[in-house]
């Protein structure tokens, strides 16, 4: 793998073409960059991309739809109130009917 900077900007380029109302997965992203063992330095990207305005990392969340990444936020309920905002259903941290939410980064090559 290339450096972790390297890697991190793709991670961002990915999160920036996530739609709003959906949510990916730390590990989809990373077995759509081709490192499928390195959902961990996803979450590293994710956690350093609240410098970058433009990465919506609400949008990420571990593979069972829990808002794992929420204390990274500039307060706890933030990650929470974003996703509710674009009409997602959150019940004890996790995202209601995540499959339908669901955003495959495959997508992008549909």
């Amino acid at each position: 793998m290339s450096s972790n900077t390297d890697f991190f900007e793709q991670v961002w380029e990915v999160v920036r073409q996530i739609p709003p109302g959906k949510v990916t997965s730390y590990g989809a992203i990373a077995s759509f960059l081709g490192h499928p063992r390195s959902a961990r330095t996803v979450g590293y990207a994710m956690n350093a991309s609240h410098q970058q305005n433009d990465v919506p990392a609400h949008r990420v969340v571990n593979r069972n739809g829990l808002l794992s990444g929420k204390m990274h936020f500039s307060s706890p309920t933030e990650m929470e109130e974003r996703l509710l905002q674009e009409g997602l259903t959150i019940q004890e941290n996790q995202i209601v009917d995540f499959e339908k939410h669901f955003w495959n980064p495959e997508e992008l090559f549909k």
